[in-house]
């Protein structure tokens, strides 16, 4: 019988789960902060500050997308 699959302790399911739950505070507290810490001053970040100007609740549900849909520095 073949040999099964070997652990080779590379486990990269719970990467940035503590800093993600950080990013999402901030993201409630003040939406273009959390974006700013997950994507840096891009394009996402400053249509985040657009959408808190308009409305605060859509600049959190865009903050809270982008850090939950993207990995550090990736938009």
């Amino acid at each position: 019988m073949p040999p099964g699959p070997r652990f080779t302790g590379n486990v990269t399911l719970c990467r940035r789960p503590r800093m993600d739950i950080v990013r999402i505070i901030l993201a409630v507290i003040l939406p273009p902060l959390g974006v700013f810490l997950q994507v840096g001053p891009g394009k996402h970040f400053w249509l985040n500050i657009l959408l808190t100007i308009l409305g605060y609740i859509p600049g959190i549900v865009h903050a809270v997308w982008i850090i939950a849909r993207t990995g550090p520095h990736r938009a």
